[in-house]
């Protein structure tokens, strides 16, 4: 009888995520499933928390990873520190600050939405500006938009915080454990990521970590939290020292971030946030010296995830198929208003390599070239090796 089985073809994933994964991580996902109560499992739910505090560099006490994706993880933020009157204001600088809003406004705050240009960071002023007209209980942005592939500088939105007391939200989805994140410096109350990105793990786990003063206000609430599942305080009571039952939790992708946790460790951060740093700059300089372009100006860069502008009269939807069938590489096209304008290229994690970078710049000339578009790819490989060292 002919066999109804699809094979999974081996790709190399340089898109949005999931990216590629060490085998390490691939390993131990093979480990036995065991219940979601047994001790030795709470030991290993134990040793991930201590490991995201690490990588989130926070003492929350509260830090852990829900069941699902990043948007998972946007949930529970936002579910539980914002509830109905509450004044939130939402900065929308890209496709990811929207599901924000959109989140927010299901929550039936009293919502003001700040918008930027695509492409952009959020002008500090306009936020100090907004915070000046009336008393919001949070603020919620986007760190690493992998929409656009800008990086939002930190430091003087998290003063402004500070100093009106306003709550901070912010999606680490593209940052964190590949550009530093500080939690407690910046004084955030809730922020989350994803297993699939710079962590290095499969899909399906959404690290998040809260403030005690995010838990308390959780549990302080004038209306009850909105979601269940997702509701901390009640995730706290198995994740703390009550273990109470709350869901079945996965113990194969807890495993494989644990891995992804430890492997982390090993390189040690400042590490890792530098390769991807070196990488990213190698990529950019041989996307450039190819004669293409890049959406993001140089200071707001997310070295994680690139932003190429697309050639004009080149078809997206073709160069990405070509690249699938021709190289088995992956990478993602843009988002919403960016869409058919710009390709995404992730240097995440496992696939923020060397290799990477050559064999993409390689690749993408040979799609543009079948389209009539000539590049420089000589110019492209010396400039890039330039900036790797070699």
């Amino acid at each position: 009888m002919p066999s109804h089985r699809i094979e999974a073809p081996l790709r190399t994933l340089m898109g949005p995520g999931p990216l590629d994964i060490h085998p390490r991580v691939y390993q131990a996902l093979t480990s036995p499933v065991i219940g979601h109560m047994d001790p030795v499992y709470l030991k290993t739910l134990d040793r991930i928390g201590e490991k995201l505090r690490n990588v989130f560099a926070t003492q929350n006490r509260l830090t852990h990873a829900v069941p699902g994706t990043g948007t998972s993880g946007m949930e529970a933020c936002v579910a539980n520190l914002m509830e109905p009157g509450d004044a939130v204001l939402v900065c929308v600088i890209g496709y990811f600050g929207d599901r924000i809003r959109q989140m927010a406004e299901r929550q039936e705050v009293e919502l003001t939405v700040l918008e930027g240009e695509w492409g952009k960071p959020v002008d500090p002023e306009r936020i100090k500006e907004e915070l000046n007209k009336k008393a919001y209980k949070v603020i919620a942005l986007v760190h690493a938009e992998s929409s656009t592939g800008v990086l939002l500088p930190m430091d003087e939105i998290s003063r402004l915080a500070k100093e009106h007391g306003v709550m901070i939200l912010l999606d680490c989805v593209t940052s964190l454990g590949g550009v530093d994140v500080k939690t407690d410096e910046w004084g955030l109350d809730a922020a989350y990521s994803c297993s699939q990105k710079c962590i290095g793990a499969p899909p399906g786990l959404a690290p998040v970590t809260f403030s005690d003063r995010a838990l308390e206000a959780a549990r302080n609430r004038k209306h009850p939290i909105r979601s269940w599942y997702l509701d901390i305080t009640l995730l706290d009571k198995y994740w703390g020292s009550e273990r109470v039952y709350h869901h079945t939790s996965s113990s194969t992708l807890n495993y494989g971030l644990l891995e992804a946790l430890e492997l982390i460790d090993e390189e040690g951060l400042q590490n890792r946030f530098a390769r991807h740093l070196k990488n990213h700059k190698a990529l950019v300089a041989g996307v450039e010296a190819m004669g293409l372009k890049m959406l993001v100006e140089p200071d707001f860069r997310l070295p994680t995830l690139n932003t190429v502008r697309i050639p004009q009269n080149v078809d997206d939807l073709k160069a990405r198929g070509y690249l699938l069938e021709k190289f088995n590489l992956e990478i993602g096209g843009g988002l919403g208003a960016l869409k058919g304008k710009v390709w995404r290229v992730g240097l995440m994690g496992y696939s923020s390599s060397a290799e990477n970078v050559l064999f993409f710049l390689s690749a993408i000339n040979r799609a543009l070239a079948v389209q009539g578009c000539k590049t420089d790819l000589s110019a492209g490989s010396d400039a890039a090796m330039s900036e790797l060292g070699a």
